[in-house]
């Protein structure tokens, strides 16, 4: 059995998240208290007890995801589980790349909390509220709707920013030709055409001033080169270097997350099981949509990583 460490992104955020972790680990608490320490405000507050509007926020909202997987990877490790012995790679969506990277030892707890910070401001502040926009895709191939964002980018800025797989690839850029393109994705057949309810059009070109402020942060920040491979979000293959992932981290603020080639490069390569380690349950949902041949399996209860413990050392 090969294993992979994946991490959630943005939108599996819940008020009341690591709040059973930090009541029954320690370690978990040393997490929430180091990541409220490096941001100089109390956001295990925020998590455990909302309010959501101020959870929700995209730079509260992602430095907490972290907070969370790091807190599930810290109580597998104090049982037993050594990430380097029992996994082969780890990859995370979007944001849940720097929680990987973390977990991997690129960066340290402190240092990924305030870098997810900067990234979080970088992206809301890139683009005035309004302007930009996101839309679900539902039922279309990969190659049709980048037609649909091809013919739609006449009136504007419009691509792919996540191919999540499971016939669901998420659309980005300025508010006309993104509701543009998710008419002209319907008329083609799409089952459905969603606006998505965000502050600003990630992973699109818009994004470019923000991708500045991730280059020049991740220049100043101390690196190592991941104990595990990373599949990265934009090559979806595997990456060890960690200048270069950084590099990879810049192109990810406006380029594509290649999630569904992730999970299919994981099966190709004999990874049969993924273990979901933070908030919520997203990514078991789409590895099993994905393909059939690849487990998902959520960590994020004290029942979860019992179970999970068991597994990985049994």
């Amino acid at each position: 059995m090969t294993i992979a460490f994946t991490f959630p992104g943005q939108g599996s955020q819940a008020v009341g998240m690591g709040k059973d972790l930090a009541e029954n680990f320690a370690e978990a608490r040393a997490v929430f208290a180091e990541v409220d320490d490096a941001l100089g405000e109390k956001l295990s507050e925020t998590m455990f007890n909302g309010p959501e509007e101020t959870l929700t926020l995209t730079a509260n909202a992602q430095p907490a995801l972290m907070a969370v997987s790091m807190a599930v990877i810290r109580v597998l490790e104090a049982k037993g589980v050594d990430p380097k012995a029992k996994v082969s790679y780890v990859a995370g969506h979007s944001l849940g790349e720097y929680s990987a990277l973390c977990a991997a030892g690129m960066f340290s707890i402190a240092d990924t909390a305030r870098l997810l910070r900067i990234r979080g401001n970088a992206m809301q502040a890139a683009v005035p509220v309004g302007v930009g926009a996101m839309a679900a895709i539902i039922g279309l191939e990969h190659a049709d709707v980048i037609a649909v964002c091809e013919e739609a980018s006449a009136l504007g800025a419009c691509q792919i920013a996540n191919d999540n797989g499971g016939g669901q690839i998420v659309i980005s850029g300025e508010k006309v030709p993104v509701e543009k393109a998710a008419a002209i994705a319907t008329e083609k057949g799409a089952k459905r055409a969603i606006l998505l309810p965000v502050s600003a059009p990630f992973h699109s070109a818009l994004m470019a001033p923000a991708a500045d402020a991730m280059r020049e942060a991740l220049a100043g920040v101390a690196k190592s080169n991941p104990v595990v491979p990373v599949i990265a979000n934009v090559r979806a293959a595997p990456v060890t270097d960690a200048d270069e992932i950084a590099k990879l981290l810049v192109e990810q603020v406006t380029g594509q997350v290649r999630w569904r080639e992730t999970v299919e490069w994981f099966a190709a390569n004999g990874v049969t099981t993924l273990y979901e380690l933070g908030a919520g349950k997203v990514l078991t949902g789409l590895a099993r949509r994905i393909d059939k041949n690849v487990t998902g399996i959520s960590v994020n209860s004290p029942a979860d990583i019992d179970a999970a413990v068991a597994a990985l050392l049994g």
